[in-house]
């Protein structure tokens, strides 16, 4: 099998990169290198069944070619992290959607099995949670920077299932919830390397808001098998499935958990979101998966606690 993985120098990218070469297939990433970072994939160079594309997705004579000789596409690349999105929402939106375009233009000519990845922030400031994939969305006005990626994400979804209802093209969505372990930084806002480095740096551990708003983190090594399974998965096709965990936790729970785990001095500091991001900045108070139609349909079961998956933070950040 030959698999395309845009965004596969990237954090969920290269995991996802290494289990499908680890599992004998044959790998092309494509990656700009722009939130990706070549050590992520450097171990695989020179291997026959790994090659590595430094250009943009939005490159569509490249794309055409690489999606010809794929037989099934992996669709990470994106715009990633919340401060990323504040800075830079014209990058965010063009990434994403003409990203994702051209992909399924692509699919849909040579008929590829794809995979679009989404997320979680679709939901947007709904109510009901857990958060079910048939659920309403609520996001806020166009005036809020913050809400662009939610939109852009959104658009993919509708796009994807547009290709399978006219033309049938095999494509699944997934929504990640917070997908967390090693290689992730805390460099575009991503919260639990965040905490971590702050924590073993002796550094003040910031918490935005107030604390009390909660997620659900799932380790990478349950998310990738599940992106496998799904991209593979013939039930799956014309469908949204939610992948993450369903452990709750609040932000100023996690904070104090971070600061036991790696015994740190570090005090607990509050930060207003206005102070940290832009003001008018709004925040979801909770997001939890319903994680029940991935289990049906691929059997999908975390198996990484929140503590496990701390414990797997520490030690990448320790050791680097």
């Amino acid at each position: 099998m030959h698999a395309l993985v845009t965004g596969g120098a990237g954090f969920i990218g290269s995991h996802l990169t290494d289990y499908l070469i680890d599992n004998g297939w044959n790998v092309c990433v494509v990656d700009d290198l722009s939130t990706g970072r070549y050590e992520n994939v450097a171990h695989r160079e020179g291997s026959e069944n790994f090659s590595l594309i430094i250009d943009t997705v939005l490159n569509r004579g490249l794309m055409e070619q690489l999606i010809r000789s794929a037989d099934v596409v992996f669709h990470l690349a994106s715009a990633v992290g919340v401060q990323l999105i504040i800075d830079e929402p014209v990058k965010t939106i063009e990434t994403i959607v003409e990203g994702t375009e051209t992909v399924l233009a692509f699919a849909r000519r040579y008929r590829k099995r794809t995979l679009i990845t989404s997320t979680s922030e679709v939901y947007g400031k709904a109510s009901t949670c857990p958060f079910s994939e048939g659920d309403d969305t609520v996001q806020g006005p166009t005036t809020t920077r913050r809400w662009a990626y939610a939109a852009a994400k959104a658009l993919d979804e509708f796009l994807a299932l547009a290709h399978w209802y006219e033309t049938r093209l095999p494509v699944a969505c997934v929504r990640l919830f917070n997908t967390v372990g090693p290689r992730q930084t805390g460099q575009y806002g991503m919260v639990i390397p965040r905490f971590v480095s702050q924590a073993l740096a002796g550094q003040p551990i910031t918490v935005f808001g107030d604390g009390n708003q909660t997620r659900s983190f799932c380790h990478v090594s349950d998310v990738v098998p599940a992106l496998v399974g799904l991209a593979t998965c013939p039930d799956a096709y014309g469908k949204v499935v939610n992948i993450g965990n369903a452990e709750e936790v609040s932000m100023k729970e996690l904070a104090e958990r971070v600061k036991a785990i790696t015994k740190s001095t570090s005090e607990i500091v509050y930060i207003p979101y206005a102070q940290a991001y832009v003001e008018g900045f709004e925040d979801m108070q909770r997001r939890v998966p319903n994680i029940g139609l991935a289990h049906r349909l691929i059997a999908f079961q975390p198996t990484q606690s929140l503590d496990d998956i701390l414990d797997s933070v520490v030690e990448y950040l320790r050791a680097k």
